[in-house]
C-alpha cells in the first residue's frame, strides 16, 4: 500500500463516519486547537469536551488566559489531572502574548519550544489551524501504525519511536493536512481500539498486518510491567465550628504544583512541629483512608479530622494557607482526592 493509497483510504473514511462536530473543530484556530491537543493528552475525547467548553467560555483567546491568574486556571483543570498541562498551558499563553504578539509560531521547531507542546502536539497544532504538512504521533496514531506495520516491542522505546515517526511523516499527505490529522486520531480512538478493535469496519483492513496475521489484539505491545511502588502520608481536615477548612497552597512544581491541598505530615505525633501549629492531638480522629493513583505510584492517604475551635492555633504561617467553604468555594485548584476528602467530610448545613 503506497502513502497516497493509504492517506486517501483514511481521508475517505474520515469524511463519511469522522467526527465532524466536535466544540473546537468549529474554529479551528491555533489556540482553540491548542487548548484541546493538550486536554486530550491522556485524557478521553467525552470527559474533555464540557472542560474544554467552560475553558473557552471563560478564557476565549490566548491573551484572556495569559492574564488570568494561575489559581483560576488550576481551578478550571480540577478534575482533568496531569496538572502540569495548566500549568504548562498558562505559561505558554504568556509566552506567546508577549513574545510573540499574541499569534502562534508557525513551525513545528518553533512551537516545540513553548512549555508543554511536543513534536506531536506541535504537528497538530500546525496542520490543523493552518493546513501546513505535520505529522503527528499520538497514542492514537501509535496504535494504528503499530498494528498496520505488526510493528515488535513497545512503542515508547526509542528504536520504535523512530520508526513510528518514519511511518508517520511517510503517510502524512501534503493536501488535506488537517483533516487527515484529525482522521487519525478519530480512527484510533473509534476502531482501531485498545480492545477489541472494530477490523471489519476499517478503511486500511486490507493491508493490515497485524490483521493478517491473525495478531490484531497482540498489537501494540504493552510496556514491560513495573511493581508500582505505594506511598503513605497523613492529610490533616483541620476544621473549625463552621466547618471551614484549613488549605495550603502547594509548590509551583513537583506533584499537584500549584495546587491547594490539606496540609500533610508522615507521622501525627509530628503534626505540630512540622505544621508550626498548636494542634490537639488527642482530638485526633482517623477517618476511611482512601488510595489516589498516580501513573507512577499509588499515594494511601490517611485523613486525620482535628476541630480548630480557636482559630488563632490553626493559621498556618504565610500567604500560602486559607479557610475553605465548601459552601462558598473558592475558585481555586484543588487536587482530585483533596475535592472528594473536602465533599465528603464537610457538613452542609440546611
Amino acid at each position: 500500500m503506497t502513502p497516497q493509497q493509504f492517506n486517501t483510504a483514511v481521508l475517505d473514511w474520515f469524511d463519511q463516519h469522522g467526527r465532524h462536530n466536535l466544540p473546537w473543530q468549529q474554529d479551528k484556530t491555533a489556540y482553540f486547537t491548542w487548548v484541546s491537543e493538550i486536554m486530550l493528552q491522556q485524557t478521553q475525547v467525552t470527559t474533555v469536551i464540557p472542560y474544554f467548553e467552560r475553558f473557552i467560555e471563560r478564557f476565549p483567546d490566548v491573551q484572556s488566559l495569559a492574564s488570568a491568574e494561575q489559581d483560576e486556571v488550576l481551578h478550571l483543570w480540577t478534575g482533568l489531572g496531569y496538572y502540569a498541562r495548566a500549568r504548562n498551558l498558562h505559561k505558554t499563553a504568556q509566552i506567546v502574548t508577549t513574545d510573540y504578539y499574541g499569534e502562534f509560531p508557525q513551525t513545528v521547531e518553533a512551537l516545540e519550544q513553548l512549555p508543554g507542546i511536543g513534536r506531536s502536539t506541535a504537528g497538530a497544532v500546525l496542520s490543523i489551524s493552518t493546513g501546513k504538512r505535520a505529522a503527528i504521533l499520538d497514542g492514537n496514531v501509535k496504535r494504528v501504525l503499530a498494528r498496520f506495520y505488526a510493528l515488535e516491542g513497545w512503542t515508547g522505546s526509542t528504536a520504535n519511536q523512530k520508526t513510528l515517526w518514519e511511518y508517520a511523516e511517510r503517510n502524512t499527505p501534503h493536501k488535506r493536512v488537517g483533516e487527515y490529522t484529525q482522521a487519525m486520531m478519530d480512527l484510533g480512538a473509534t476502531l482501531c481500539t485498545r480492545s477489541k478493535p472494530s477490523c471489519p469496519s476499517c478503511p486500511l483492513q486490507s493491508h493490515c498486518t497485524a490483521l493478517k496475521l491473525g495478531r490484531s489484539s497482540e498489537f501494540p505491545h504493552p510496556k514491560p510491567k513495573k511493581k508500582i511502588p505505594v506511598k503513605q502520608t497523613i492529610m490533616l481536615l483541620l476544621q473549625d465550628e463552621q466547618q471551614q477548612t484549613l488549605l495550603q497552597q502547594r509548590p509551583p512544581t513537583g506533584l499537584w504544583g500549584g495546587l491547594w491541598s490539606l496540609p500533610e505530615v508522615a507521622d501525627l505525633r509530628d503534626a505540630n512541629s512540622i505544621t508550626g501549629l498548636s494542634l490537639d492531638i488527642n482530638k485526633a480522629e482517623p477517618l476511611e483512608p482512601v488510595r489516589h493513583t498516580f501513573s507512577h505510584f499509588h499515594l494511601d492517604i490517611t485523613p486525620v479530622r482535628i476541630p480548630c475551635n480557636n482559630l488563632t492555633d490553626c493559621v498556618m504561617e504565610g500567604d500560602s494557607t486559607l479557610w475553605y467553604n465548601i459552601q462558598q468555594p473558592q475558585n481555586i485548584g484543588l487536587a482530585a482526592p483533596v475535592k472528594r476528602l473536602l465533599q465528603k467530610y464537610t457538613r452542609i448545613s440546611k
